[in-house]
C-alpha cells in the first residue's frame, strides 16, 4: 500500500499543479485587446491596460509562488523532514498531545516564515504598483502578530480535542470530534462578528442619513432584521471595494466597506446589500455551512480507517503511528478528491451569485442600479472582464461580471 498512497500523494500534487498552471495561463493569455462595449463608460484605454498589467502580475507571481511551493513540498516528503520533526516532538513530551501541539506548531512557523517574502512582495509590490496597497508596515507586523495569537487559541480549541477524542475513543473519536468541531464551527459566527473582526478593522455604525434609511426602509420591506449596519474602515488596508453579511440571530450584521460609499450612489449600495440579504433569503449561507460540516463528518470517518495504517507514515519518513501525523498526511492522500469537492463548491457557489443577483433585481426593482454597481465594482478592483472557462470552472467562486450582467439583463 505504501507505494499506492506515494503514487496518489505525488500524482495530486502533480496534478493539481498543471491544471492551476494551465488554467491560469490560459486566463493571462484571454486578454481581450479592445475594452468590452458595455464597459467603455467604465474603462478607458490606459485604465483598461491597467486591469490587464494587474492580472499579468498576480497570475505571474502566483505560478512563481506555486511552483516553489511544489518544489518545496516534494523536497520535504523525500528527505524525510516529517521523520525528524516527529522524532524531535515525541522527545520533547511523553503526552501525545502536546507532541501535537509542537509538531503543528513548527509546522505553522516554519510555513510563515518561508510565504512571509512572498506576502511582503504581494502587499508593498504589486497591490502598492496598482493603488490598492494601504497598509503600512506597522499594520502589517500588527495584524501578523494578531494572526499568530487567534491561530495558537482557536487552533488549540480544536486540535486538542481531535487528538485527544480519537486517542481515547478510538472507533468512536471520529464522530466526537465531528460533533465538536460541528458546534465550533456554529459558535465562531458570532465570535467572529463580536470579537475576531474587530481585532483588525474598526467597525462604526452608519450614520443617519439617506444610506441608512433606504437601508432600513428594504429591509423593512423584505422582512429582514438587521442586527447593525457598520462601516468598516478597509480602506486602512486596501483600496479594494467590498461589503458582506455575518452573524446569526441578534448578532447579524451588513459590513460595508468605507470605499464602497465613497464610490457608489445610494442605489448601487442598496443593491449591494439587497444581494446580500438574497443569500440569507435563499439559505445560501445555511446551505453552505451544513455542507462543510457534512464534508467535514465524512473527511474525519474516511480518515478513521487510515488512521493505524503505517504504510501511510512511511511514504513521508515517519516510523511510528500518530493522530497529529496521521491528520496532516491524510489531508495530502485526501487532496484528490479535495479538488473534485473543491470545483463542485464554487460551481454552487457561482449559481448561489446568479441566485442573489436576481433576488436583489426583484426586491429593489432598480436594475440600472445593480448593473452600474457590478461594473463599478469590476473597475474599481480592476477585475478580469473576460476570463478564460476553464479558470472560472477551477476556482471562480463569482461568476464573471459580464455574465452576471446578461442574466440580469434576461430578467428585463
Amino acid at each position: 500500500m505504501e507505494q499506492t498512497y506515494y503514487i496518489i500523494i505525488i500524482g495530486a500534487l502533480l496534478f493539481d499543479y498543471v491544471l492551476s498552471t494551465l488554467s491560469a495561463v490560459l486566463n493571462m493569455n484571454s486578454i481581450t485587446k479592445d475594452v468590452p462595449d458595455d464597459f467603455k463608460d467604465y474603462y478607458d484605454e490606459e485604465k483598461y491596460a491597467k486591469s490587464q498589467g494587474y492580472l499579468r502580475d498576480k497570475t505571474r507571481f502566483g505560478l512563481l509562488s506555486g511552483t516553489f511551493s511544489l518544489i518545496l513540498t516534494l523536497l520535504v516528503i523525500h528527505t524525510g523532514v516529517f521523520g525528524v520533526l516527529d522524532t524531535f516532538s515525541r522527545n520533547n513530551s511523553d503526552n501525545s498531545i502536546i507532541s501535537g501541539l509542537i509538531f503543528f506548531g513548527i509546522i505553522f512557523i516554519v510555513n510563515d516564515i518561508i510565504n512571509l517574502p512572498f506576502s511582503i512582495y504581494n502587499t508593498f509590490v504589486i497591490e502598492e504598483k496598482y493603488g490598492f496597497n494601504k497598509t503600512t508596515k506597522k499594520t502589517f507586523v500588527t495584524d501578523k502578530f494578531k494572526g499568530y495569537g487567534l491561530t495558537i487559541v482557536l487552533g488549540s480549541m480544536i486540535i486538542i480535542p481531535i487528538l485527544y477524542f480519537f486517542e481515547t475513543y478510538s472507533e468512536n473519536g471520529w464522530f466526537i470530534a465531528w460533533v465538536l468541531i460541528t458546534g465550533f464551527i456554529i459558535a465562531v459566527q458570532p465570535l467572529f462578528v463580536n470579537v475576531i473582526a474587530p481585532m483588525f478593522n474598526k467597525f462604526d455604525p452608519l450614520e443617519k442619513g439617506e444610506l441608512r434609511d433606504a437601508i432600513e426602509m428594504f429591509a423593512k420591506k423584505v422582512n429582514f432584521p438587521i442586527g447593525r449596519i457598520d462601516v468598516m474602515d478597509g480602506s486602512r488596508r486596501s483600496a479594494h471595494s467590498n461589503a458582506y453579511f455575518s452573524g446569526f440571530g441578534k448578532s447579524r450584521r451588513i459590513a460595508l466597506f468605507d470605499t464602497l460609499l465613497d464610490k457608489h450612489s445610494t442605489d448601487e449600495i442598496v443593491s449591494v446589500v439587497a444581494h446580500e440579504v438574497g443569500h440569507y433569503k435563499k439559505k445560501h449561507i445555511l446551505l453552505g455551512t451544513i455542507l462543510g460540516i457534512l464534508e467535514t463528518g465524512l473527511m474525519l470517518y474516511i480518515f478513521n480507517f487510515f488512521l493505524g495504517d503505517q504504510a501511510l507514515y512511511n511514504v513521508f519518513g515517519v516510523g511510528s503511528v500518530s493522530v497529529y501525523c496521521g491528520l496532516l498526511f491524510f489531508g495530502m492522500l485526501y487532496s484528490p478528491v479535495s479538488i473534485i469537492t473543491s470545483i463542485i463548491t464554487t460551481a454552487l457557489s457561482r449559481k448561489n451569485e446568479f441566485e442573489a443577483d436576481a433576488y436583489a433585481l426583484e426586491t429593489t426593482e432598480k436594475s440600472a442600479a445593480l448593473i452600474s454597481m457590478l461594473k463599478g465594482l469590476a473597475a474599481s478592483n480592476l477585475s478580469h472582464l473576460t476570463p478564460h472557462p476553464m479558470m472560472v470552472f477551477l476556482s471562480y467562486s463569482h461568476p464573471p461580471v459580464m455574465d452576471r450582467i446578461a442574466a440580469v439583463e434576461l430578467k428585463l
